[in-house]
This record gives C-alpha cells, sequence and structure tokens, in this order.
C-alpha cells in the first residue's frame, strides 16, 4: 500500500492529497480554489447531511432557500460583517452583456439576506423564535485553496433564527452547537471534539459571541469543525429586525447565526485516515459492508448475493461487488482506499468449507467466518468499530495535548500538538504574539471544560495550536 499513498509520517500534507485523488473523493475544479465532489465523496456528504438535518430539525428549525445573489449594500449595513468578509468577496459587475447599477455579492453567507426577510416576516413576539436554516453553496475567495479545508466554493448548512430576548437566544446557539454539532462529530463522524468560546480576535465578523468545535487531526494541528454564533442586536438593529412585545412597545430581536460545511470531511480524512487510505465509521459509511466475490465458481456468485440479501434485510447498508474481470487485489487495494468498515470475500476455497472471511478496516484482521454466522459478525464488527475509531482519535488527541504555564511553553507545545495553558498567561497581548508564530487560540474553556459565557471570566483555560 506504501506505493499507493505516501506514508503519513513521511507527508502528511501529501498523504491527504493522495487519499482524495486514490480513492476517488474529488478533484480540483476548473477556476483555481473550486472543487468537483465525486460520487465517493459526495456519498459520505450526504450521509454527514442527512444525520446533521434531523438533527438541525430536532431543534425546531426548518428549512429554507434564499439566493446566492446579494446586493453589495446589504453587506455594508453591518460594518463589521463587510469589514470580515471584504477580502473574501466574489462580486458581479455585469450581467445580460451590461453594467449593473448596483454590484451583486455571490453569497459567502446569508446573514444579510435573510436579516432582509426575517423584518418582513417578523411583526409581533408571537412570530418568535423564527428557526431558519438552509443548504446551499457558498463562495469565500480563498488564497490558499486545499481540498475540503479551504475552497473557494464550498456546500454547507447555516441555520439563522432570531429570538425575543438574549437568553433565549444565546439557548439556542448553545442547543445547536451540543445537540447537533458536538452530537454529530463524536457520535456519527466520530471525532472526540472540544466545544469552547472563541476570543474576541477569532470570532465570527458582526457576532458578540462564537462557539466552536475543535477536532486535532493525525498531525496535531487543530481543525475547526463547526461554529454557532451570537449576533446580539448587530444584525437585528441594521436590518430593523424587530417585533411588537406583550407590551405593546416595539423591540428588536435577538439573533444567531451557525454553519458546518465540507470541511467535515477533510476532518474525517485527517483524524481517521491510515497509510492504506481513509477509514469511514460505521454510523456514517454509505457502504457499510462490501460484498466481494474473489474467483468465480460454483456457488459463489449465489452465495454472495445471498450474504447481500441477509445483511440489507438486517439494516446494513451494503453493496455487491461481482467485477470478477478486474484482479481482486485491485479491487481490494480500492476497498481499502475509499475505507468501508467491514469486507466479507467469498470464494470458492472458503465457501467448499461453508465459510466466507470477513475484513475489518479498522485493523484490516480477517475472520474465517461460517456464512450462517456472517450476518451476526458484521453487525458486531459495526458496533465495535464505530467505537474503535473515537477511542483512537481520542488517545491521538490525549497523547498530543499537553498542561504547560506560559505562553512561550504554549507556542513551542503547538508545535506537536495542543497546548492547555491558563487564559491569563496569554491574554490579548500574548495571542496576538502567537498569531506572529503561526499558532492560534483555537478556544476557551472552564477548569471542568464546559463553555464560559466570556472571555472576561475568571480561570479560564485557552487551548493553543496550530490550525488548518
Amino acid at each position: 500500500m506504501a506505493r499507493v499513498l505516501t506514508p503519513r509520517a513521511e507527508d502528511f500534507p501529501r498523504w491527504y492529497q493522495d487519499l482524495i485523488a486514490k480513492a476517488k473523493l474529488a478533484d480540483n475544479g476548473p477556476v483555481r480554489g473550486t472543487m468537483v465532489i465525486r460520487p465517493a465523496g459526495y456519498a459520505i456528504w450526504e450521509r454527514m447531511q442527512a444525520e446533521m438535518d434531523a438533527r438541525i430539525k430536532a431543534a425546531g428549525a426548518e428549512n429554507a432557500y434564499f439566493p446566492l445573489f446579494i446586493p453589495e449594500s446589504y453587506l455594508k449595513r453591518e460594518a463589521q460583517h463587510v469589514e470580515g468578509f471584504s477580502p473574501e468577496l466574489a462580486v458581479v459587475t455585469h450581467g445580460g452583456g451590461k453594467p449593473l447599477a448596483e454590484p451583486i455579492v455571490v453569497r459567502p453567507t446569508s446573514e444579510t439576506v435573510i436579516g432582509e426577510f426575517m423584518a418582513k416576516w417578523i411583526d409581533s413576539y408571537r412570530d418568535l423564535p423564527l428557526l431558519l436554516n438552509q443548504w446551499a453553496n457558498v463562495v469565500r475567495w480563498e488564497l490558499r485553496p486545499r481540498l475540503f479545508l479551504r475552497t473557494s466554493e464550498f456546500l454547507w448548512q447555516e441555520g439563522h433564527t432570531a429570538h425575543a430576548t438574549r437568553e433565549d437566544a444565546r439557548a439556542y446557539a448553545r442547543k445547536i452547537l451540543h445537540e447537533a454539532y458536538e452530537d454529530l462529530m463524536v457520535n456519527v463522524i466520530g471525532i472526540p471534539v472540544v466545544v469552547g468560546l472563541k476570543t474576541t480576535r477569532e470570532r465570527f465578523a458582526g457576532a458578540t459571541a462564537t462557539y466552536t468545535c475543535e477536532g486535532m487531526m493525525g498531525d496535531g494541528k487543530a481543525l475547526q469543525l463547526g461554529t454557532s454564533h451570537e449576533l446580539g442586536q448587530n444584525f437585528a438593529k441594521a436590518f430593523d429586525i424587530s417585533y411588537s412585545s406583550k407590551e405593546g412597545g416595539r423591540e428588536h430581536a435577538w439573533t444567531t447565526s451557525w454553519g458546518t460545511s465540507t470541511r467535515m470531511l477533510g476532518g474525517l480524512i485527517m483524524a481517521h485516515g491510515d497509510d492504506n487510505g481513509l477509514r469511514v465509521p460505521p454510523r456514517l459509511a454509505p457502504i457499510q459492508a462490501y460484498v466481494m466475490i474473489v474467483k468465480d465458481g460454483e456457488g459463489v456468485a449465489e452465495a454472495a448475493a445471498k450474504l447481500r440479501d441477509g445483511l440489507r434485510d438486517a439494516g446494513v447498508r451494503v453493496a455487491l461487488d461481482d467485477r470478477t474481470d478486474t484482479a481482486f487485489g485491485r479491487r481490494a487495494v480500492d476497498a481499502e482506499l475509499r475505507g468501508y468498515p467491514v469486507r466479507v470475500e467469498v470464494g470458492p476455497r472458503d465457501l467448499a468449507v461453508g465459510n466466507a472471511t470477513v475484513v475489518r478496516r479498522t485493523d484490516g484482521s480477517k475472520s474465517p467466518t461460517p456464512v450462517a454466522d456472517v450476518v451476526a459478525a458484521v453487525l458486531a464488527a459495526l458496533e465495535t468499530d464505530q467505537q474503535v475509531l473515537h477511542d483512537q482519535a481520542l488517545a491521538n488527541r490525549e497523547s498530543r495535548t499537553v498542561e504547560v504555564a506560559t505562553l512561550a511553553e504554549a507556542i513551542e507545545a503547538a508545535a506537536n500538538g495542543w497546548a492547555r495553558v491558563p487564559w491569563s498567561a496569554v491574554g490579548v497581548a500574548g495571542e496576538a504574539e502567537a498569531n506572529g508564530q503561526g499558532v492560534t487560540v483555537r478556544c476557551l474553556l472552564r477548569a471542568d471544560g464546559s463553555v464560559p459565557d466570556s472571555e472576561d471570566e475568571p480561570d479560564l483555560i485557552a487551548i493553543l495550536a496550530r490550525a488548518y
């Protein structure tokens, strides 16, 4: 397999690019910074999307869709927002062969256009909370693109809500953070995330607070996998999102926004992949069990099809590979690269003694198994290996996270992993110094691991790391 992928320990970025190419997950688009998501990659994204969508709906939000094109004047209404996004904007100046009266921004995020319509749709306290989500593409002109991690166009969901009080808005932003984002990342994608508060320097443009889910990748760097923002009344005042209160007065709403993207696919690759390719947690995998005919023989095709049907009837997402005109070794390598959690290999020799071979992707183990027991063996492997991948990622994070007392020690530790350091030992000036050396404060935590309300709380812990 070393001939197929660059070993991770030798060159992690090259391994990442090799894996995406060889597993046929994505390709570079014709415009610099864009990507083509191939069927194997898109199937994983669809599973992420379905799991996330179910959690968002369970939290009470409804899906809607808003325009790709946004009048430039909308972005200028919230000063911090336009300042934060201006270097990344793609702007349309011509349409239908003529200059436009007003330039149009290609959606970098939808706070402004959704704010316009929230103001139109909200009149009374009875209209609150208004809980919206959209699945869409967005464009942020990226200077240093990397497939899935940073592309000029990417796919995501973005939630936008309006509430009657600050307390309701904060509670909902955190509900999404924990019940949608953290739950999906930990229990489905198998990445043990640290959930915390972004510093003022790192928070979303126009927000009053940004909460984040941070995962450690296989090389010790951090990846921001999802964020949830309190926007205070900044956008409500800019777009006049107001309502008649129970007391009859006119009040501005409190709003939130929150998003996750195809960056989660990059996180999946870098958190779980190995030198043989991708490893997809069973709960996420589009194909959980891959039944492969090793070689044609009497009864082999029939036995393989029967195993496929039995697995499907047991609720397993299963596929059958009967391409015996292609060498089995090549097909097995492709299956390893794609990260199918379990392979069931069916050949004449094993079948002659009533067996098939169950192969687990997590450790490569191969177990000759009576055909009658294959379904039970696969179900057990899927349950076990979901936890195995999570636990391996957690062990990697714990082994590469160190407790330090000073900023200098934190910057040094960030060369190989994460540092936990008292926020009081870093502060605003120290954060700027760390940034100058390529290290960022990923988030702030309370001593008990819970999420603080403000960076001004006493005794906070800062997580410092290099990041993608």
